[in-house]
């Protein structure tokens, strides 16, 4: 089943804790997720990144709704498999500064379709 924008915004409400959306949203303990989908990780004007997020994106991270699913599970395992993957295992450490979780599918899917609403 895709996921239900609307019943994202329900879900995004568990990441409100870190992260604003929309047209005058600004960073907090997370950055600002407008635009998110497609973004290249580690770019959100004005947000101070982990070492391992800018080393993410520096090795071509992009936040396609693939990535956003795979990531939300485990953010940290995420990232230090795409930086070793894209070849370059010492810097795939440390961690995100984003510690929470979302495992469950179908919240992950109604969540990006969510971000996708605020995406171009």
């Amino acid at each position: 089943q895709d996921g239900d924008p609307v019943k994202g915004e329900a879900v995004f409400k568990k990441c409100m804790a870190c992260h604003r959306i929309g047209p005058d949203a600004k960073n907090l303990v997370g950055p600002v997720l407008t635009g998110v989908v497609g973004r290249q990780a580690g770019v959100a004007p004005g947000f101070s990144y982990s070492a391992l997020n800018h080393a993410a994106g520096e090795a071509g991270l992009h936040w396609t709704a693939e990535n956003i699913m795979a990531y939300l599970p485990d953010p940290n395992a995420f990232l230090r498999k795409f930086v070793t993957d894209a070849g370059n295992p010492e810097a795939a450490k440390g961690s995100t500064k984003m510690v929470f979780k979302l495992p469950n599918e179908q919240e992950r899917k109604d969540v990006v379709a969510y971000l996708k609403t605020f995406s171009n």
